[in-house]
């Protein structure tokens, strides 16, 4: 498990990424507490590939709703497990990330990297009956943005060590890129490691990293804003 470990800066106001968790929160118990038959068609009204052949070829795409999916799709989860997982990761690197980049553009870069992941994994994965839910590719793209934001940064990893844990710091870039390799290799390797859509963590990482790279021009200004020179 990653633990972001701060630098010394001023600290401003986030209040964009605890929004988006407490948003995220919302929509699973929201769902979760819907009888099973709403669920199950609520997942399928507002996936990102839902049960509609039109859905898997271009001419579908003629229709606005299926690209609304691909919004909608990123505050619908499984099941708790995998909200929590996109939770904590959010947390640990959209906090750093939003100091630096803001509010609004956090914002902008979860919800379009979010969409871009998912339209990646719906022609990666190419079936019509198969579903792209979950915030899994908008964080991604907050991990590739965070990468290329902080490349020096150093991230805490607790290391099970027996019947104890190891909290030892290493190099951000060694962790995220070992965890983009995986990714990558998982994406080919496909259904044996369960219904993940590896694509869309893949897609999402890579814009991030161009998001983040494209705006430091606008970043760096921002930050001599807040610093009054």
């Amino acid at each position: 498990m990653f633990v972001s470990i701060p630098t010394r800066h001023r600290s401003t106001l986030r209040w964009a990424t605890p929004m988006l968790v407490a948003l995220l929160w919302a929509a699973w118990v929201w769902a979760a507490t819907r009888p099973d038959d709403s669920q199950a068609q609520l997942l399928l009204e507002w996936g990102a590939l839902a049960g509609n052949p039109g859905m898997a070829g271009l001419q579908g795409w003629t229709d606005p709703g299926h690209w609304l999916r691909l919004f909608s799709a990123l505050f619908l989860h499984a099941d708790w497990a995998h909200l929590l997982g996109n939770l904590v990761f959010l947390l640990i690197f959209g906090l750093p990330a939003e100091r630096v980049m803001g509010a609004w553009r956090l914002l902008a870069l979860f919800l379009l990297g979010g969409a871009f992941a998912n339209l990646v994994a719906v022609f990666a994965i190419g079936a019509p009956d198969r579903l792209v839910i979950g915030a899994s590719g908008a964080v991604s793209a907050l991990i590739g943005a965070y990468l290329a934001l902080f490349p020096q940064a150093r991230l805490g990893v607790v290391v099970p060590l027996g019947l104890f844990l190891e909290f030892v710091r290493a190099p951000a870039s060694l962790l995220i890129g070992v965890w983009a390799v995986l990714q990558v290799v998982f994406a080919y390797i496909g259904p044996a490691f369960g219904a993940v859509a590896w694509a869309a963590h893949v897609a999402g990482f890579a814009f991030g990293g161009l998001f983040a790279i494209l705006s430091r021009q606008a970043i760096a200004r921002r930050l001599r804003k807040l610093k009054g020179y």
